[in-house]
């Protein structure tokens, strides 16, 4: 064997390593990052670090002043936990500094910290200080674990990774710092040398290790920045892909709107369109034109009229010969909207049919037969609609209501529904414009901000326990004028691990207390389809007089005579949720009037529910819940299918996607499939990321 040469290691065999040969892992500890989702080296080269420890405010007791934020570090001399007499636990953590100075850290009921310290760890701890006799102590600090020979950070800006059991933040630090001196010189740049000076982006072996370990502020700005472009750009670019590959295989039927034909759907209508309607209208009407599918968002606040958008672009295609379908996330929904068209179309020759899950076998059989036969032009329902025994005789669009309640891989088999059809999506739950720009990227979008004339304002109050018998004097006021309302709890039944009012509970305490006065229906998700349909009937003709429901009634249920809304447990439901909950009243002409009863547990809960009380305006509340929650949950979640971000926050880089995704359009109209070799990893990057959730399999 001797003299024998040795292949060397490809690129990709080196970033491709098992985890466990990095120096410092070894098999045991393998097992323990692969619960991190850490497998391979190439996965701890970029696990990029959550947040940094800012050691640039570095002081030894001796020095610290008073209310500035700065960090100590030091070895932990004890710690001791106790009781106070009202039954509250206090931590204290005495920390000795290199000079021999004390400082004491205390935490106020989190008896669990102190099971992250032991004496003779080395920490630091970041806070206000304050100075309390002789001895300087920090509240609730921040607490980062050093190893025995980070004596001297200062200056340094320190990577904070996410951990599991079984390591700690030193140890994981020095696991990635080992996996940039083995494997970052494997790297290969995605983006060419032209690009790269051309958008000002460092070249991908300067920036990560300057991620992972900044010089300074300035330089992890200038990495950061690169590998959020990267991030957000192969997103765009895979957007714009599925953008270009509809336009160039999607044939669908031209659908002009004459002048004859807009005369008769506007006659239809016993009202003014909006401002806004009559754009989003103009705008439909273009894409409907054409032969290639349509491909729309169309949002709007509650009660902004998209359903009569809709139903003008549903219009177009019946006047053309074609079918188009409705579909709505709830049965409860879906029958809403058959009402409302049925209503809307009562002097037309249009024919519409209604195709949900609770319909009978025979009901639905024969539902199908009309719908293949072409014998209905409009047809409303749920997912029962993209069912396979579902046959369209001549489909040319499809409109699905609430988006969000829809997954990418379900607009997708839609698709399949029919021959090519056009393709409108309505959301209720206005979205933000960078959620909007990375979740919709491969639709058109129109926006409805204007409420329709005559629209009633809704006065909402944030109430505790003690207001509860003055507000119901109030509601019980307005039913006996002549008003009706509805009540709404978060649960459907009692549990002991979540311990809200349920709907049945409330209902018995209404009918035999403050409401026993009155006709009250109840209604909620375990209910029968025929059961959910006979007390909604009941209660849009006035039968009823309030209706104790759960979330069920959150979308498109239209009532104008309600006016009021009681929201048990407010704290239990989303800010989207309570917006789309208020929305059900005062649609019609008297002002509405909605009460949360609500006991938050948490500054963000208590934050939603002051925000819900200020404003009615569903886009600054979409905003205030975006920056409340994240973009954890509304990005990269199940529903749309696509990877989480790893390093981009839509919250705070909408100028580097909005960067993005104008040089990825550019990009892709400059070379069409990427198919010039210099743009052959990107191609790769984005088929393997975005590949299958956007079906760009046919890509290069």
């Amino acid at each position: 064997m001797r003299g024998m040469n040795v292949p060397e290691k490809s690129a990709a065999d080196v970033l491709a390593a098992p985890v466990q040969f990095l120096p410092g892992v070894g098999p045991r500890r393998a097992e323990t990052l692969a619960r991190l989702g850490l497998h391979t080296a190439a996965d701890v080269l970029f696990l990029f670090p959550r947040s940094y420890q800012d050691f640039s405010r570095l002081r030894s007791v001796s020095q610290l002043v008073e209310g500035d934020l700065q960090t100590v570090t030091g070895t932990v001399e004890e710690f001791e936990a106790r009781g106070t007499d009202s039954g509250k636990c206090i931590l204290g953590v005495l920390v000795r500094d290199d000079e021999g100075g004390f400082l004491r850290a205390i935490w106020f009921n989190q008896p669990t910290m102190q099971e992250r310290f032991a004496r003779g760890q080395r920490v630091s701890m970041s806070g206000k200080p304050k100075l309390n006799g002789l001895f300087w102590e920090m509240a609730h600090p921040v607490v980062t674990p050093l190893a025995d020979d980070e004596r001297n950070p200062e200056g340094q800006l320190l990577p904070v990774y996410p951990l599991t059991e079984g390591i700690k933040q030193w140890q994981l630090r020095r696991i990635v710092r080992g996996a940039l001196d083995q494997c970052a010189g494997a790297l290969e740049e995605v983006f060419p040398e032209a690009y790269l000076k051309e958008h000002d982006l460092w070249p991908i072996r300067q920036a990560l290790p300057e991620v992972h370990f900044p010089s300074d502020a300035d330089n992890l700005a200038r990495a950061r920045r690169r590998f959020v472009y990267q991030e957000l750009f192969i997103l765009q670019l895979g957007l714009a892909l599925r953008r270009a590959q509809q336009r160039a295989s999607r044939r669908a039927p031209a659908l002009e709107t004459t002048a004859k034909i807009d005369a008769r759907i506007r006659r239809l209508f016993p009202f003014e369109l909006t401002a806004g309607q009559k754009a989003a209208i103009a705008e439909i009407a273009a894409d409907l034109a054409q032969p290639v599918a349509m491909n729309r968002l169309l949002q709007g606040d509650v009660g902004s009229g998209k359903t009569v958008v809709a139903a003008y672009a549903m219009l177009v295609a019946v006047a053309h010969g074609h079918q188009a379908v409705l579909m709505a996330p709830t049965e409860v929904l879906a029958q809403q909207h058959s009402l409302t068209l049925e209503r809307l179309l009562a002097g037309s020759q249009v024919r519409i049919a209604s195709l949900v899950g609770g319909l009978s076998a025979g009901a639905r059989q024969e539902t199908l037969a009309r719908i293949a036969a072409g014998e209905a032009d409009l047809i409303v329902g749920t997912q029962a609609v993209i069912q396979e025994d579902v046959a369209f005789a001549k489909l040319a669009l499809v409109v699905i209501d609430e988006q969000h309640k829809f997954g990418v891989r379900q607009r997708a088999t839609l698709r399949r529904a029919g021959d090519d059809p056009h393709y409108l999506v309505m959301t209720a739950t206005p979205i933000p414009r960078t959620v909007t720009m990375t979740l919709f990227g491969d639709l058109d979008v129109s926006t409805l901000r204007d409420a329709p004339p005559g629209r009633q304002p809704v006065k909402t109050y944030l109430a505790d326990e003690t207001k509860r018998a003055k507000w119901w004097d109030f509601f019980s006021r307005k039913l006996r004028e002549g008003r009706q309302g509805y009540v709404v709890t978060p649960l459907v039944d009692e549990s002991d691990q979540t311990p809200a009012v349920s709907v049945e509970e409330t209902y018995e305490a209404l009918v035999n207390g403050p409401l026993e006065a009155f006709r009250v229906g109840l209604i909620h998700g375990r209910m029968t389809s025929a059961e959910k349909d006979a007390v909604m009937e009941d209660f849009r003709a006035g039968r009823l007089q309030a209706l104790v429901c759960t979330s069920v009634v959150e979308v498109g249920v239209d009532v104008p005579n309600a006016t009021l809304m009681t929201i048990e447990d407010g704290q239990r439901f989303g800010l989207a949720q309570l917006h789309q909950l208020r929305g059900r009243i005062s649609r019609g002409s008297h002002p509405g009037f909605c009460t949360v009863f609500a006991n938050p547990t948490s500054d963000e809960s208590r934050k939603r529910l002051d925000a819900f009380v200020s404003t009615t305006d569903g886009f600054q509340l979409a905003q205030v819940d975006f920056e409340l929650r994240g973009p954890g949950e509304l990005f990269g979640t199940k529903q749309h299918g696509l990877p989480p971000m790893r390093i981009a926050d839509l919250t705070r880089d909408g100028e580097v996607l909005d960067e993005s995704r104008r040089d990825a359009l550019a990009l892709v109209a400059s070379d069409p499939g990427l198919a010039r070799d210099e743009h052959a990893l990107l191609r790769r990057m984005v088929v393997a990321r975005y590949g299958k959730v956007l079906e760009l399999g046919d890509v290069g």
